[in-house]
């Protein structure tokens, strides 16, 4: 089923769009768990009573469930489906309602589940529910055997070879689950009646049909897997033989790696360049948010020491002419109003001196603020981009290593020790 989800508030306005008959065929409340009330209407507004004794403004989350255009769910997969998400999203034993809708002959549901934990009356948090609801997604097509659409498919209806920087590397964090490769041999199969229509769908795949040393036809991925077709495709040695043919006239498993080993190369070169473009790409603001910070520090430092440097002299100005001249100060010194003066002034320029350093430290922590402030993303955007870079040079070396020998041996020898040149 293809799951999407969002947080909201406005409980009148969503159940009225949950139980508009006009714009549906029918409707079907299948649950309502953990209300008070008994319609739908009544327990959206007790959500959003009990979420006035918290700040959250997006008290409910709203998911729906779209099964395949072709497939007719159940009540007891929509509930299945309802479990596996609130599992997931952390939001077990929350009230919640689910309804059924059918028009236009399809069938599909709406989940809503209130957001405020009653018992600590604040709101549940959600970190990344749209990548746990694409997984699940594709768990839940995996599971019922239907064919994953495009967007949930890792290697999917494409070849990895024509990934694009971003697709390879969604593809390197989801994984590869074996019953999508199931899938895709199985589908291979059924759009083709001969070798070669075989060979250029599975290619469309990113699978390379080859003579196996036993096996008779096998298949090879990108990173020179190996796939027996009968087993893959679910069928028997005999079937095969009987649509395809002899696998003679194929190149051998260890021609179609040199071959897949080629292609790879290339295409790590062609990510190599991306990645050192997108990483500069992004780090460029945050370098440019970096200098005009500190080009504002300096003026706002040079601007106090101009400030305090002025107020400095005034002071001592001040201070210097409480202080008699001639008759009057010899009259001073003699009676002790001169000393007791110039002491009040020491005193006087000490408090000056330390009020002056204490305003220099506050500016200098709220930089420091700030600028720890603007780090942090530095830091995160570095470890995200290290983290590119790692997975990058691993596909690289494993292509470099797995490259046919056709060079000197001291040659090959050297250029593996050197590595790939992955100053990105």
């Amino acid at each position: 089923m293809i799951l999407k989800g969002s947080q909201r508030g406005g409980a009148k306005q969503l159940a009225d769009h949950l139980m508009n008959e006009r714009d549906n065929d029918h409707i079907h409340i299948l649950e309502l768990k953990g209300f008070v009330s008994d319609d739908v209407h009544g327990a959206f507004v007790e959500t959003h009573a009990i979420s006035k004794a918290t700040r959250c403004q997006q008290y409910m989350f709203s998911l729906s469930l779209n099964p395949p255009q072709d497939h007719i769910a159940t009540e007891d997969q929509f509930l299945e489906a309802a479990d596996r998400a609130e599992e997931k999203l952390g939001l077990k034993g929350q009230p919640r309602a689910i309804i059924i809708h059918e028009k236009e002959g399809r069938r599909h549901a709406h989940v809503v589940w209130s957001r405020i934990d009653a018992g600590a009356l604040k709101a549940i948090n959600l970190p990344h529910f749209k990548i746990k609801l694409r997984d699940l997604s594709r768990d839940l097509f995996l599971d019922h055997g239907w064919a994953l659409p495009d967007g949930l498919a890792t290697y999917g209806n494409k070849s990895p070879l024509n990934f694009t920087l971003e697709e390879w590397q969604q593809a390197k964090r989801q994984g590869l689950d074996p019953r999508e490769i199931k899938q895709t041999f199985q589908q291979a199969w059924e759009r083709c009646d001969s070798k070669i229509g075989f060979k250029n769908a599975l290619e469309e795949r990113g699978y390379f049909l080859a003579k196996g040393d036993r096996r008779g036809f096998v298949a090879l991925d990108v990173d020179g897997n190996i796939y027996a077709v009968a087993k893959w495709a679910g069928l028997k040695a005999k079937d095969v033989r009987n649509k395809l043919g002899s696998p003679d006239n194929l190149p051998s498993v260890d021609d179609t790696k040199s071959t897949i080993r080629s292609k790879v190369t290339d295409q790590m070169r062609g990510y190599i360049a991306q990645v050192k473009a997108q990483h500069h790409k992004e780090a460029g603001p945050l370098l440019q948010d970096k200098a005009d910070l500190i080009t504002q520090h300096r003026a706002e430092r040079q601007r106090l020491q101009s400030n305090q440097q002025k107020r400095w002299r005034a002071e001592v100005k001040a201070r210097s002419e409480r202080l008699n001249g001639g008759l009057r100060g010899l009259f001073d010194r003699l009676t002790g109003t001169h000393k007791a003066m110039q002491k009040r002034n020491e005193l006087e320029a000490l408090q000056c001196a330390r009020r002056d350093q204490k305003q220099r430290d506050q500016l200098v922590i709220d930089q420091i603020k700030d600028r720890r402030e603007l780090q942090k993303k530095l830091i995160t955007l570095r470890k995200q981009q290290k983290h590119d870079r790692r997975i990058l040079a691993h596909d690289v070396m494993q292509s470099l290593h797995r490259q046919p020998i056709n060079t000197s041996q001291q040659e090959t020898t050297r250029r593996r020790k050197r590595g790939p040149n992955l100053s990105i």
